[in-house]
């Protein structure tokens, strides 16, 4: 493996706006008011930003297909800037773009941003006509609900559990979304719901019922890069957060067109996670990562992804779960923002979103949920379904 980006970048600043039904505000308000914050946050005037990279995925009817909404909305000096789009990975996809182009030395500082105006397009997670002919072949009429709950029925399958219990440690999971979001001003979903409750919900798909699903949200977040050299040169204050490793795995069709899967974990994460591990030096990640934000679209996704990162054993994780080791005050909290279920899921920013919660965290900015002093914090993005995917893994850190 070549030498990677290990402590090459540091983020300068970061925003993010409040998520939710963001019916008074467009897309370019619901930038500006992320882009603001983080440039507050960096301390710098905007036209020392020389490239931009900009996610959005879905709304393309409402900012076209270029990166042209970004640098009218935020008037950018005429610099390079580049739409990106990668399923729902698509925020760390613009970040990785800006770190990259500050790792490689050509470019000081860059943005990174990601926005969704979803409220205003109706999307839902509902069937669609088509996504084209691959869709239409291999998986008609699929719905996420319904992919995803295969998770579910597959994993108690290969591991001989019972699904009560399953539904149970889900049930947690869920549980401690709305705690952790009950806690979050910028959170879309902040009230806290019972476990009891929570198992009494409506089916949506079994064996998720309601609030196993996360729903979608209006929202934006931002991240300006630069090197730590510059960073310190600019007078930068408090700990120094770098980027310690960004690896991205992508299905190859083995999963869907072929029965060596069962259907029980997540190929990509777990090759992911493996590249990301190598490139930040961790050799241990439930000894060594102080905090992680995972891509709870539904609650099995966030319990199996416990064990695709390692920080449970294969079977084991609903165990863990129930134990609390993935609480607010267990060994390694995993989303202390809310995650997808509570923050909110804009598509295009939900990726710069989970970033955000791990740098405020590292520098001892996330209020009410602060978490003592953490140094070393772990974001995940999977994008489509099960046997058919994007993930995405980035690292940062304290130096």
């Amino acid at each position: 493996m070549a030498d990677g980006i290990r402590d090459k970048v540091a983020i300068l600043g970061m925003g993010c706006s409040r998520f939710g039904e963001r019916w008074d505000c467009s897309a370019e308000d619901l930038m500006v008011e992320s882009f603001a914050e983080a440039l507050a946050d960096a301390g710098i005037e905007q036209d020392r930003i020389e490239a931009a990279w900009f996610g959005m995925s879905v709304d393309e009817h409402g900012l076209g297909k270029s990166a042209l909404s970004l640098t009218s909305a935020l008037r950018l000096p005429n610099i390079a800037a580049t739409r990106v789009e990668n399923m729902c990975a698509t925020g760390t996809e613009a970040l990785r773009g800006a770190v990259y182009g500050v790792a490689s030395g050509a470019y000081d500082i860059a943005l990174a941003m990601g926005v969704e105006k979803l409220k205003d397009t109706g999307y839902g997670g509902l069937p669609e006509r088509t996504k084209g002919t691959f869709e239409d072949l291999w998986f008609p009429s699929v719905t996420a609900p319904g992919s995803f709950a295969q998770f579910a029925s597959a994993y108690v399958a290969r591991h001989g559990i019972d699904m009560d219990g399953l539904k149970e440690a889900m049930a947690h999971v869920s549980w401690k979304s709305h705690e952790n979001g009950a806690r979050n001003p910028k959170a879309h979903l902040r009230s806290r719901v019972s476990k009891e409750k929570i198992l009494a919900a409506p089916m949506i798909a079994y064996p998720l019922g309601l609030y196993d699903c996360c729903g979608v949200s209006d929202g934006s977040a931002c991240a300006i890069v630069t090197t730590p050299a510059i960073a310190e040169k600019l007078g930068r204050t408090g700990p120094l957060v770098t980027v310690k490793s960004m690896q991205l795995a992508l299905s190859n069709g083995s999963e869907v067109g072929f029965d060596g899967w069962d259907g029980s974990y997540a190929v990509t994460t777990r090759l992911a996670a493996q590249r990301a591990y190598r490139e930040a030096g961790i050799r241990d990640p439930r000894a060594e990562l102080d905090l992680i934000e995972v891509h709870d679209c539904f609650s099995i996704t966030e319990l199996v992804t416990m064990e695709d990162l390692g920080l449970a054993d294969p079977g084991q994780g609903w165990r863990e779960v129930l134990a609390g080791s993935f609480d607010s005050t267990g060994q390694v909290p995993c989303n202390i923002d809310g995650g997808l279920k509570c923050f909110g899921h804009p598509i295009g920013a939900t990726g710069l979103r989970m970033a955000y919660e791990v740098y405020q965290q590292l520098r001892g900015n996330a209020g009410e949920r602060q978490l003592g002093s953490p140094r070393l914090g772990l974001t995940h993005n999977l994008g489509g379904y099960p046997n058919k995917n994007v993930c995405s893994i980035s690292i940062l850190g304290t130096c």
